[in-house]
């Protein structure tokens, strides 16, 4: 296989899935910075976010990434709701009870999306796209700039966002030391509503973009859950910068694993591709428990 045709059949689609790893990854090390517990229902918050574009698709006539904002505000609505119902209760209890009730919560949500639009994988749009040739060199579908540009467009704003903002602040003053935020007169609990407001609407982009990449599903959440995690303890978790580069590479090892590097064998078979997120995320716990930038430890 040429260089060319290693970049277009590999690499390519490998940035493309990382990225969208990399979406969630932001919003799981947000959440896990600030509540300090690990979020077992941000995959089905994300599936969630890909049907509610779904249903903007199918009755205002959208396109998916049209309908992206409308899904991230009702996907941040009903985070906050369900923080109000389960896990505000919760708060002063020991991690495992929070990390046990999200489990119930993914559950809850899986199961009203297999009874409000059914146990069958739905695509946004019908039909194949022929690819765009850049540079009549680089061959990319449609679906994949929109997804690339997208997640710029979110990484940006979220830096912007905690760099630039007063809330943005607070945040990252309560994930380095609540006890010394809340000393400080930060409104605590105004900034974990609005951590699960964002960290569910980054889960919906990425449910969302998922969707546009292939298909939609009751389990597609949930089937990232794995690769999502892995790319927040490797980039560091508890730290929405290293998701980023913790996603990108989850993504390119995930797809040069399947690619014919070894005298014109793969790794694995595609159908095993999945595997590897489990590979790396077992290798960064052993070896680099904090990952690439020295995150919080479980």
């Amino acid at each position: 296989m040429d260089v060319l045709g290693f970049v277009n059949l590999y690499v390519i689609p490998g940035l493309v899935l990382g990225s969208i790893y990399a979406v969630g990854a932001i919003g799981v090390s947000l959440l896990f910075g600030i509540l300090r517990f690990a979020h077992f229902a941000h995959g089905d918050l994300g599936t969630l976010g890909g049907f509610l574009a779904l249903t903007a698709v199918w009755v205002l006539g959208l396109q998916a990434i049209e309908a992206l904002p409308l899904a991230m505000a009702g996907a941040a609505g009903i985070a906050i709701l369900l923080d109000r119902l389960f896990y505000k209760p919760f708060r002063k209890a020991p991690s495992i009870v929070l990390v046990m009730a999200s489990f119930g919560v993914a559950l809850i949500l899986r199961s009203a999306i297999q009874l409000i639009w059914g146990a069958e994988s739905v695509s946004y749009q019908s039909g194949i796209q022929r690819p765009i040739w850049i540079l009549d060199t680089f061959r990319i579908a449609p679906r994949h700039l929109w997804i690339l540009g997208g997640v710029a467009a979110i990484v940006v704003a979220v830096h912007v966002f905690l760099a630039h903002t007063r809330l943005g602040k607070a945040m990252r003053a309560m994930s380095d030391d609540p006890a010394l935020a809340r000393a400080c007169g930060i409104d605590t609990e105004a900034v974990i509503r609005f951590t699960w407001a964002i960290g569910a609407a980054l889960a919906a982009a990425a449910g969302v973009f998922a969707g546009m990449d292939v298909h939609i599903h009751p389990s597609t959440g949930w089937d990232m859950m794995l690769p999502v995690f892995g790319a927040a303890i490797l980039g560091g978790i508890g730290r929405p910068y290293g998701a980023i580069a913790g996603g990108l590479l989850m993504g390119l090892i995930e797809e040069l694993a399947t690619a014919p590097l070894f005298f014109g064998a793969s790794l694995l078979p595609p159908a095993y591709k999945s595997g590897v997120a489990f590979a790396v995320l077992v290798a960064v716990l052993l070896v680099r428990p904090t990952g690439i930038f020295r995150g919080k430890l479980f």
